[in-house]
């Protein structure tokens, strides 16, 4: 029977492949003349151009040249088939070609009516210069006189001769045939200096001023320069111009600066690029012609007003090269550079008043501010392309703002307008991006803590806090950092390092402050003897100034030009509340000082998802419960561990109080001391001879004692939960002074709600001999104080694999579970999360990974054991709270997961706050608009 089915479903799915086969694959889509076979929807097929052209002719009617548009699908063909098309191309072309012919009442390759076209890249993201564009394709020796004869003007035609030649050689006959050649000696810079010489020997400044005899030398030199350099005649038939054209376009999808903007982007390269195919027009026939870019708002800034730039006599290439400076559309667009030039408002008033109605039609059409191309042709307005146009923080933030009161957009559609990215922009200090565009980086690590930072190099903490002293930035130069660096570190502008991955011990402080820094920097050469770096064949030394891009992982040397944090961010209150009317999931922040919670809260957490009890060692205030600390890590005895452990409680509850009382009501999950001993066992050898002081022991017997603290594997070793159950005295001694203060802060009038957390569960036995102990610290505290009963709960961070597989059991015993997912990641994939810089850059290249796992949740695998010990956990405890508060917490694409599996909270580090609550909103606005649509 099972095989009679198999067999059935075989024949049905093979009769459903041959009805499919029977009718042939539609690659090429026409448009024009008020008409279009596709439409706006049609991005994936189309690319994001083709589909606005449809959407702009067949939707809209507006004034589109007619052209066609070759589908994506047959990019994917092209690579996947060694360069090649499917049969049916050329046929489809040429019956493409004839309805533009008809449309035009022009012939493509006519010797007295010719049609001329232009060939344009269109993938259905925006890569705006990435891919390629060839105009005039169609002029030929053949043509030329035909082109003369219809317009009357020689000049216009030579010059749209030139242009084509130029683009056509480098795009087609050198980038597209695989030629490199160095620096500067490219076919498209030698024809540059070969125009450039023609301008200098006439005396002019503008292309515009070279009269048509000399344009028609040109062209001729032209040509000669091709054939010698390129070892090819330049193609004197328009079909063949044309197929190579398209080719280039397809080919140019995998070019080099299109695969480094699709990894920046995160644009999947699969995704094949359309090729379109349109009537040329041209704003090169004098000065009743024109071409521009315009914007239906100011990407800058966000302003409202039509902004944008436009030149007159030529063609768009023009306007994007920069090699004449554009006129402004209006008032709005002038800046210092072209504020003294007359506006296409002035110059060309109807079509200027056609213009604006039509990007305003656009607006409310698209529902998002839009980047348009067009074309004047002898006074008459062509639209070339609209495509939702690229902007900064500032302007993105802005626009979202004004489309919902302007009741264009929802406040969903407004949430998904910004991303993290751009919000990013709004809370750091940054490298001005124009002193950034001159300079080229003097080497490159791990954007490990965003913004920018500038300052002088130093090499150790302490000569970075001196330099703070005075008033100046310091740039921390190590190979790695440690915990006796954190002063140094707090105290610098910005922080570089040798060695370490994105969750290294540099990594995570410098994200948690805020802290500009780069990680990973394996061309560094420190010698700390000499004080000096050599990065970029360059040796800086102690006192010289460097440049940081913590968001890029770029050095520059020297000191260049800063924007100060939150410059520009006037609407960041007001976007992040409308986050948070659309998110469901909560968001905090992982904080273990009182500054540091109360930054939290400016940033808008809603609690404390991590506090790092032992953090109270590092950084401000800390030497004297440091030293406490190591006299129990190093006593000899119960007895002297217990003293110790008491002189370290009032250390400990004061600073869980300052904490809570910051916090204001909102939850604090304070974790249990979790990290090995060993690392706090001091390295200096005064401060060793100290402790052995005050111990009463001598150096063999502190060297002793502490090398037995060593441990093969220490991030698997004697840590977390295991050191309240060998050492009980340090659970009771933390819980207590979580109680004292809570109830404390009761007395004082204020809220506190205290979450203990257990770390580095493994089994449930453990959370119930460490839960005895955290209930008689309770009691003792209640019958101390005399309060009535403290609202806390007691859960665990699930960081083991084990527990997350037994969650069932783990949650009878938990109030809550919190995802530590960098242990959690680090014991998934057997990676030591510190010492990935070795081998994990070749992983991301060869596509062995697609991303770095520390950054972003792996939620094929690790997400799989966080799904299974949710829906186990809430099995066993329906209400069972859940969180998660690695670093992960404030990664775009882990917090749409976590809104995804039902979290309650995401919990990161205060100064990506408002990048999850951003990230939060735009999990849930997806919901909110696919529901919508069904």
């Amino acid at each position: 029977m099972v095989k009679k089915t198999v067999k059935k479903a075989a024949k049905t799915a093979a009769k459903k492949t041959t009805k499919k086969a029977v009718k042939a694959a539609k690659y090429i889509y026409s448009f024009g003349a008020g008409k279009a076979e596709g439409n706006g929807k049609m991005k994936e097929l189309l690319g994001g151009k083709g589909a606005n052209l449809a959407e702009m002719s067949g939707q809209l009617k507006l004034p589109v040249p007619p052209g066609f548009t070759i589908t994506t699908e047959v990019c994917t063909y092209y690579w996947n088939n060694k360069r090649t098309y499917p049969k049916t191309l050329k046929s489809d072309v040429e019956a493409n070609l004839k309805k533009i012919e008809r449309e035009t009442k022009k012939v493509f390759g006519s010797e007295k009516n010719p049609l001329l076209v232009s060939v344009r890249s269109g993938a259905r993201a925006s890569m705006p210069g990435m891919m390629e564009t060839i105009l005039n394709i169609g002029l030929t020796e053949k043509t030329i006189p035909g082109m003369i004869a219809k317009t009357g003007d020689p000049r216009f035609v030579y010059d749209a001769y030139r242009r084509l030649i130029m683009m056509y050689s480098d795009v087609v006959m050198e980038k597209a045939a695989g030629i490199e050649p160095k620096d500067g000696e490219g076919i498209r810079k030698i024809l540059d200096g070969l125009l450039g010489d023609v301008k200098t020997k006439l005396g002019v400044k503008d292309d515009t001023q070279i009269p048509a005899e000399e344009l028609i030398k040109l062209c001729a030199e032209f040509k000669k320069t091709v054939k010698k350099v390129l070892k090819k005649d330049f193609p004197d038939n328009a079909m063949e111009q044309l197929w190579g054209a398209i080719g280039a376009v397809f080919a140019s999808w995998n070019g080099k600066r299109a695969i480094a903007y699709r990894n920046i982007e995160n644009i999947p390269h699969d995704w094949g690029t359309a090729v379109n195919v349109q009537t040329m027009v041209f704003g090169n026939m004098g000065d009743t012609s024109a071409t521009g870019v315009a914007f239906t708002r100011n990407p800058g800034n966000g302003d409202s007003h039509f902004y944008g730039e436009y030149l007159v006599n030529a063609q768009g290439e023009d306007v994007v090269a920069g090699i004449r400076t554009p006129s402004p559309m209006n008032k709005w667009s002038a800046n210092a550079h072209s504020k003294h030039l007359p506006t296409l408002e002035k110059v060309m008033p109807k079509a200027y008043k056609e213009l604006d109605a039509i990007q305003k039609k656009l607006e409310k059409h698209f529902h998002d501010m839009l980047d348009i191309e067009f074309t004047i042709e002898d006074q008459k307005l062509w639209m070339l392309q609209c495509r939702v146009g690229k902007r900064n923080g500032t302007a993105a933030v802005q626009m979202a703002l004004d489309m919902v009161k302007e009741r264009l957009i929802t406040k969903e559609e407004a949430v998904l307008r910004v991303t993290p990215a751009q919000l990013g922009e709004l809370l750091l200090p940054a490298i001005d991006p124009k002193a950034e565009a001159g300079v080229t980086p003097i080497a490159k690590g791990l954007p490990a803590g965003p913004g920018g930072a500038a300052g002088t190099i130093v090499f150790s903490s302490l000569d970075a806090i001196k330099l703070q002293e005075s008033g100046q930035n310091a740039i921390l130069v190590r190979e790695e950092t440690n915990p006796e660096d954190i002063e140094g570190m707090r105290a610098a502008a910005g922080i570089l390092t040798q060695r370490g991955g994105m969750t290294s011990h540099a990594a995570l402080v410098a994200r948690g402050w805020g802290k500009c820094c780069i990680v990973g920097c394996g061309e560094l050469e420190i010698n700390l003897n000499d004080k000096t770096v050599k990065m970029g064949g360059k040796t800086y030394k102690e006192g010289d100034a460097l440049t940081l891009n913590g968001t890029k992982g770029f050095v520059y040397e020297g000191a260049l030009k800063m924007l100060a944090a939150g410059e520009g961010n006037k609407n960041l209150a007001a976007f992040l509340s409308l986050c948070d009317k659309v998110r469901t999931l909560k968001v905090r922040a992982n904080a273990d000082t009182e500054e540091d919670a109360l930054k939290a809260r400016k940033f808008g957490a809603e609690g404390i998802g991590l506090f790092r009890i032992e953090h109270m060692f590092y950084g401000k205030n800390s030497e004297k419960p440091l030293f406490i600390l190591r006299k129990m890590i190093l006593s000899g005895s119960e007895e002297e561990r217990k003293a110790a452990v008491e002189e370290l409680f009032p250390f400990m509850k004061r600073d869980i109080k300052a904490t809570m009382k910051a916090m204001s009501g909102y939850s604090v999950t304070i974790r249990l001391m979790d990290p090995p001993l060993h690392e706090f066992v001091p390295t200096l050898p005064e401060k060793q001879q100290e402790l052995a002081k005050e111990l009463g022991i001598t150096m063999d017997v502190f060297k002793e004692r502490a090398a037995a603290l060593h441990e093969v594997n220490p991030m698997m070793g004697h840590r977390g939960i295991r050191l309240g159950i060998t050492y009980p005295e340090i659970t009771l001694m933390q819980s207590r002074a979580i109680f004292e203060s809570a109830a404390e802060l009761i007395k004082e009038g204020h809220k506190a709600v205290p979450e203990v957390m257990i770390p580095l569960t493994c089994d449930v036995n453990e959370i119930v001999a460490q839960k005895k102990l955290i209930r008689e610290a309770y009691d003792a505290v209640v019958a101390k104080t005399k309060v009535k009963k403290l609202n806390y709960s007691v859960g665990t961070m699930i960081e083991i694999p084990r527990a997350a597989v037994l969650a069932y059991e783990v949650a009878g015993e938990a109030d809550f579970f919190s995802f530590g997912t960098n242990d959690l990641t680090q014991m998934t994939f057997g990676f030591s999360r510190d010492d990935i810089g070795s081998f994990l850059p070749e992983y991301l290249k060869q596509g062995i990974l697609e991303a770095d796992p520390f950054q972003t949740l792996d939620q094929r695998g690790v997400g799989m054991l966080i799904q299974h010990a949710v829906n186990e956990g809430r099995d066993q405890k329906p209400n069972l709270k859940v969180g998660i508060c690695g670093e992960h917490g404030g990664d775009p694409e882990s917090v749409e997961f976590c809104h995804r599996e039902g979290f309650t909270y995401v919990s990161c580090s205060a100064f990506r706050v408002p990048i999850a609550r951003l990230a939060a909103a735009q999990a849930a606005a997806k919901d909110v608009l696919a529901k919508k649509r069904k």
